[in-house]
């Protein structure tokens, strides 16, 4: 497997805090990869040490082959960075801003800074000190992309963007992805995860305790269908479905909770005469929940 990311035991300490207990991560190179915890759980801790920012009190993070904390500067013109709390230069124009970390990674095609700063709305002459906390992320998502790295790091994103910003920049994530570039996206907003993300992991009290799927998570999760038949509704039936999680019967509608596929469900009921059937989204929140608060 061709790998962007490649951590083994990777573990970091912070005096009596163990922020990262021995991660063992593989992020193969051409996806999203949605990185997910609640706060706390090491999730910045771990992009502090995949950016080299930080040194791992043990284990070891490579990134292309290249160790992260000890060959730092082969890296910065393959990585787009954006860390969580965005704080650029506040006397400095955008444009300022840009043309200076353009110039630390050997020089950016001007056409690109101009191509994202128009597609986010953003004004390159404004003083960034005086820019909006939405309008300052957009700084910081524009000199993360502008280089096209082959990996972009990505903590909290769309922190301060409107539901039009996220949504474009949900589409650049694609296009990345599309292109062969590989995106690490940290983030607490579980339907943007879900929107973009190939395969998740996450992450509770610094320790990994699941990576799978989109596909597969979506498969655990619950589905709620409202049955409607012609007589009374057979729940005795519907009890007995494999994955069937909790009914509930008004009058000739079951309210059924299911975890997984529903073609069994929808089989044993057939015969029972259905009048009508009302779906749900599958409630994916739920098992992500599940994992935050169970586990570990």
């Amino acid at each position: 497997m061709d790998l962007a990311i490649r951590t083994r035991r990777l573990t970091k300490r912070f005096r009596r805090q163990l922020a990262l207990t021995e991660l063992n991560l593989d992020v193969p190179r051409g996806i999203v990869f949605g990185y997910l915890g609640p706060n706390g759980a090491g999730k910045t801790t771990t992009i502090r040490l995949l950016t080299g920012l930080i040194r791992p009190t043990s284990g070891s993070a490579m990134v292309f082959g290249f160790d992260a904390a000890d060959q730092y500067d082969a890296l910065q013109r393959r990585i787009g960075y954006l860390p969580g709390e965005f704080v650029p230069y506040p006397d400095l124009t955008v444009t300022q801003y840009l043309r200076y970390f353009a110039h630390l990674r050997g020089g950016v095609d001007q056409t690109m800074i101009d191509g994202l700063a128009k597609r986010f709305e953003l004004d390159l002459t404004a003083r960034i000190g005086a820019l909006s906390h939405g309008n300052k992320q957009k700084v910081g998502i524009v000199q993360a992309f502008m280089h096209e790295p082959d990996l972009l790091v990505l903590d909290e994103p769309t922190s301060g963007l409107d539901p039009i910003m996220q949504r474009e920049f949900l589409a650049l994530l694609r296009e990345c992805r599309d292109a062969g570039r590989t995106v690490f996206l940290s983030s607490h907003i579980l339907s943007e995860v879900e929107a973009v993300a190939d395969t998740v992991g996450i992450l509770r009290r610094g320790e990994l305790v699941t990576t799978q799927s989109i596909e597969a998570l979506r498969n655990q999760a619950r589905r709620r269908l409202d049955l409607t038949f012609a007589a009374a509704a057979p729940i005795d039936v519907i009890r007995g479905v494999p994955g069937v999680q909790e009914v509930a019967a008004d009058a000739q509608t079951a309210h059924v909770t299911v975890t997984g596929s529903t073609a069994q469900l929808v089989t044993a009921v057939a015969p029972y005469e259905v009048t009508n059937i009302v779906t749900h989204e599958a409630d994916l929140e739920s098992v992500f929940l599940d994992y935050y608060r169970a586990r570990g």
